[in-house]
């Protein structure tokens, strides 16, 4: 029998109000996520903005939208961002001589830990995926390049994998300095049924053990859809609550269409998000039905939490990250609409609160449009941000607090 949980969060939950001052930091400092206070009380982590992180970019450089972070096995941080995102004229002043910077930076970018470029690569475009100005840094594969980055992974053998979640959807993967191996999608996909194609890929995973990579498929398409991460044959896909997915009604994203809040749809809307946990559990981020939903690698359903229920269209779950500890005490759920990233006890999927930065803007340390996260083997969470934020900042891990309200 297929089991239905369900935690929902409603106005008026708990909120973590801002960053600690600093004696409340130096306070819990010493203790990592995962670590069991001695008192009664339950205890979350919180973080502090890091100024310093990343370095400047080289060559005036600047990023468009980040579409996806993720932290390697080195804690090195990839993101795949979006050259032609830089629409703005002093964006690209340089291009046309009108000043020293700046110059859209390459879509795939390898940073250390100290934030310095370690490498970056693949074209550099317009939003039509017209190449844009000088190539300063390669390779690219000609006629292949995604026009929107929107998920990278890296796999356990250093290939780099990114998608593109517009037309033409593809899935590519590369060799750690940018060489194209394999690509998936021959042309854009126009229904999840497909088994050849995709429709607005999103997120990748990479699994060594069984060689399969897992696509969450994703604007246009309703799944999670695996294929082998050698060949690139298809291999199993299904929607919402592990069932076949139905490409209706439209997409809560799209023009016309309705969205009610109080009764969930039976299909995903806009998965955006594929991560897995130490045992192995898929979670699949469903953005405009504001909820995560847990599956077995087969595609059967478990669980899933709701968060921010009440969010309209936009959705409020854009991607989720885990405390580094090994039992993964925490879930962290990216919420762009509300601007905030909440934190769950990752077993039983209960809400303890939000981490809400500096408030929303644009200013450093603050939040808006958060649209992924990483966090590395220190409990250091990586956020990037799509329009208009186009950024990536770190959060160190700033100690434990006792949960509001507890």
């Amino acid at each position: 029998m297929m089991q239905t949980t369900r935690f929902v969060l409603r106005r008026g939950g708990l909120v973590l109000l801002a960053l600690l001052l600093g004696a409340g930091v130096a306070l819990h400092a010493a203790r990592q996520p995962g670590r069991k206070s001695s008192g009664a009380r339950q205890m979350m982590p919180t973080f502090k903005y890091d100024p310093s992180w990343p370095k400047e970019l080289p060559k005036k450089w600047i990023i468009g939208s980040v579409g996806a972070v993720f932290v390697d096995a080195k804690d090195h941080v990839w993101i795949a961002q979006r050259p032609g995102a830089t629409t703005n004229l002093s964006e690209r002043f340089a291009l046309s001589g009108y000043s020293e910077c700046c110059y859209p930076a390459p879509p795939v970018i390898e940073f250390d830990q100290v934030g310095q470029v370690v490498q970056a690569w693949g074209l550099i475009h317009d939003q039509k995926g017209v190449p844009l100005g000088p190539q300063v840094s390669g390779p690219y594969p000609d006629g292949a390049w995604p026009t929107s980055e929107h998920g990278i992974a890296v796999d356990s053998q250093g290939n780099v994998w990114v998608d593109s979640s517009t037309a033409p959807s593809s899935l590519l993967k590369l060799s750690h300095d940018g060489k194209l191996l394999l690509r998936i999608g021959k042309e854009q996909g126009k229904k999840s049924s497909d088994t050849i194609n995709l429709g607005g890929p999103t997120s990748i995973l990479v699994d060594a053990r069984t060689n399969e990579a897992f696509v969450a498929d994703g604007y246009d398409n309703r799944r999670v859809i695996v294929f082998d991460a050698t060949t690139g044959a298809y291999k199993r896909h299904w929607g919402a609550y592990g069932r076949p997915p139905s490409d209706e009604p439209t997409p809560a994203t799209q023009e016309g269409a309705v969205f009610d809040v109080v009764k969930r749809r039976e299909q995903f809307d806009h998965v955006h998000c594929l991560v897995e946990d130490k045992a192995g559990v898929l979670y699949v981020c469903d953005r405009a039905n504001n909820r995560v939903q847990l599956f077995k690698k087969d595609g059967t359903y478990l669980k899933e939490v709701l968060i921010a229920p009440e969010t309209k269209a936009f959705g409020s779950v854009m991607s989720v990250a885990f405390s580094p500890d090994p039992a993964q005490e925490f879930m962290y759920v990216a919420d762009g609409a509300n601007h905030k990233i909440w934190i769950l006890k990752r077993e039983t999927l209960e809400i303890l609160g939000a981490f809400t930065g500096g408030g929303s803007g644009r200013g450093g340390g603050q939040l808006l449009v958060i649209h992924t996260m990483g966090v590395d083997s220190k409990g250091n969470l990586y956020v990037g941000e799509t329009i208009p934020g186009n950024r990536i900042q770190r959060f160190t891990f700033a100690g434990m607090v006792p949960v509001p309200g507890r």
